[in-house]
């Protein structure tokens, strides 16, 4: 239990980690976005600059047209009309810029030739009314300059139009996914926006909310446009990276709930297990009753009408001192019990002796001990021959009433050994890791409560052990019990 949840943390300090890189690692192209729309921002600034410039420019060329025109007003200059009227049409000629030249008294168009004699009116006035007219006098006549963008005027708005949706798409449709919305320098209408639903910022109060929110989520970038005016962009983080941060979260409450299950399904197989353990109890103290008790009865029944003899007194003494045993046993489960310093060989031949009389004549017994060795541990001789008669049992089980059964002892300085080995049919592999389990067992009508309780009884009472030492189907089984000579 205790790996799985240092497995399972390390699991989430791993995730979450790796969710942290992400995250960083999604802030800094954000961060780099908002630096390019800065620096896009600069550049369409110097762009504007220059388009302002031209625009001067054209302003400035078509001042110095009218006071070059002027100029053939002054007196003291002696020009020929006619080379006056073709340096005019040279200069409107050489110059780029689209150019009308009207009377001032009623509009009729003088330059260029193919218009002369029209009146400047309607959508033509229109063409060349976007920017402001110059007036002046020839030879005592009022007249007006009109002129509209020159080619290379018009190709650059154009230029400046396109590098103007540009930017915009840049910004909104940005490879970092990022929600956008532009605003307008009154920061109320919106001018472009990305990656957001317009269903979601339709209205007013909706478009305050989300504004309001990316203001929270982040600093707004100022720019400006390159066709003039200042522009706000109102970002969030991407998708990607608010889900990125409810990854920890995720995995915190996922932890959460594989503990808590973990937890109820440990509760509920430990009072299934002690359900199982205290039928399993009942059930062990009536077969442990029902041996002497049927002998008690047989006893019984033959003495009926019989002159009693000492010998008879003794099996009933046998049978009573039996019923004693299961009563100290059963009282000592859930106490600490008290150990003492017994002779272990004494301990197993007492326990065999009672069996042995008990179980089918076709089962031998045999207990070997080294001669002259002193056996003595610490222990409780009611729960020790408990075990005993136990591992005994199963023996016969597995014999099926037919075999033998060795018990051998040996020790060293610290410890006692004691293998039990019968003659019976074996444990499969597959079943040896579950001989100990609460509730297992291969037997019709066993609880499968012997070995795990006579387990119990050696490691916690005893600080000892029993384990399998071997088995092989077919040839038999040997148990080893494991005892400290010192408590």
């Amino acid at each position: 239990m205790a790996l799985s949840l240092v497995l399972a943390f390390f699991a989430l300090w791993q995730v979450q980690k790796a969710a942290g890189e992400v995250q960083r690692s999604e802030e800094d192209k954000i961060r780099l976005w908002a630096n390019a729309i800065g620096q896009r921002s600069q550049l369409a600034d110097v762009t504007q600059e220059f388009f302002q410039q031209a625009t001067l420019d054209e302003h400035r060329k078509m001042r110095l047209y009218t006071d070059i025109l002027q100029s053939f007003n002054d007196p003291d200059q002696s020009v020929d009309l006619r080379f006056s009227l073709a340096y005019i049409r040279y200069i409107v000629d050489s110059s780029q810029t689209p150019i009308i030249i009207t009377t001032a008294a009623d509009s009729l168009i003088t330059v260029p030739q193919e218009l002369a004699g029209q009146k400047l009116a309607g959508a033509l006035r229109d063409e060349y009314s976007r920017n402001p007219p110059f007036t002046y006098r020839l030879w005592g006549m009022p007249m007006t300059l009109y002129y509209k963008e020159s080619q290379y005027y018009t190709q650059l708005r154009q230029v400046l139009e396109r590098l103007t949706q540009s930017f915009l798409a840049d910004i909104t449709g940005n490879s970092v996914k990022v929600p956008v919305i532009i605003l307008d320098s009154a920061r109320t209408d919106i001018v472009a926006l990305g990656n957001i639903d317009s269903s979601e910022v339709d209205t007013p109060r909706k478009l305050a909310e989300r504004v309001s929110s990316m203001a929270r989520a982040n600093d707004p970038v100022q720019i400006t446009l390159p066709e003039g005016g200042l522009a706000y962009v109102y970002y969030e983080n991407s998708p990607l990276l608010r889900s990125l941060r409810w990854v920890p979260l995720l995995y915190v409450f996922i932890a959460l709930v594989l503990l808590a299950a973990a937890y109820l399904l440990f509760r509920t197989t430990h009072t299934m297990e002690q359900n199982r353990i205290w039928v399993g109890l009942a059930k062990e103290t009536a077969h442990q009753l029902g041996t002497p008790l049927s002998s008690l009865v047989a006893w019984n029944e033959y003495l009926r009408g019989k002159e009693l003899t000492d010998q008879y007194a003794d099996e009933i003494g046998k049978d009573l001192h039996r019923l004693e045993t299961i009563t100290h046993r059963f009282s000592k489960i859930g106490s600490v019990p008290e150990l003492k310093e017994e002779d272990v060989r004494e301990v197993v031949e007492r326990a065999t002796r009672y069996l042995q009389g008990r179980t089918s004549k076709k089962v031998q017994y045999k207990v070997s001990f080294p001669e002259g060795e002193s056996f003595v541990a610490p222990l409780n001789s009611y729960l020790f021959e408990w075990v005993i008669e136990n591992l005994c049992r199963n023996a016969v089980d597995a014999m099926e009433g037919v075999g033998a059964i060795t018990i051998v002892g040996s020790q060293d300085a610290r410890k006692i050994y004691i293998d039990v080995s019968d003659t019976g049919r074996g444990i499969p592999p597959s079943a040896q890791k579950k001989i100990f389990e609460s509730g297992y067992t291969t037997k019709t009508r066993g609880w499968g409560l012997g070995l795990p309780l006579a387990g119990r009884i050696m490691s916690q009472y005893h600080r000892g052990e029993l384990y399998l030492k071997y088995s092989v189907v077919g040839q038999g089984t040997t148990f080893r019990l494991v005892l400290r000579k010192k408590s």
